[in-house]
């Protein structure tokens, strides 16, 4: 998977980060399944939310480009009626040109969000947390999730699953090839 030099504008400080800390997500052992389940489409979605408008791949002429965001469950806890979610990101700017799959920019970047249940029922996101960009961000990785979870941190987030509802959504071929903007 490439990076194109836009991507790199949308959360590069914070893939810097990590890459120097050797830190990325794995699902954690003894997870709340049902309350991940829960939380997760609300995450994703303002993930999506918040990357539209900052990609190339909108701007290119031609091209019919979208957000695709994933969230990975580091840590998850409820308490006194909010849900504390600690998650590495990835959010991928994907099109089509001629026919083609093509990746525009992106980023992985870890979080911590907070969430409330409303009265229907329904999750909402009240507040959102992501290292500082430059120095900094290994000890914003330490202090939102110590020294035991940052070790957790070993595997990207996989592209595969957003390059998946890419080709769906574009209605492109499951073995269509990805290539760069």
């Amino acid at each position: 998977m490439g990076m194109s030099a836009g991507g790199w504008a949308v959360g590069g400080g914070a893939v810097v980060v990590l890459v120097a800390t050797g830190a990325w997500a794995v699902r954690p052992v003894g997870a709340d399944t049902h309350l991940w389940n829960q939380v997760r489409p609300v995450i994703e979605a303002r993930l999506v939310d918040q990357s539209r408008g900052a990609g190339y791949g909108e701007s290119e002429p031609g091209l019919a480009a979208r957000w695709f965001c994933r969230a990975q469950e580091v840590d998850l806890e409820e308490r006194d009626g909010l849900v504390r979610a600690g998650v590495s990101t990835l959010c991928l700017e994907y099109g089509v040109r001629a026919g083609r799959l093509v990746e525009c920019g992106g980023a992985e970047v870890p979080q911590v969000l907070r969430l409330r249940r409303e009265a229907d029922g329904d999750y909402v996101v009240v507040s959102q947390e992501e290292p500082p960009d430059g120095a900094g961000g290994a000890e914003w990785l330490t202090s939102h999730f110590g020294h035991a979870t940052t070790a957790a941190f070993d595997d990207a987030v996989p592209s595969t699953t957003l390059e998946s509802a890419a080709r769906t959504h574009f209605g492109l071929p499951a073995d269509s090839p990805v290539t760069e903007c």
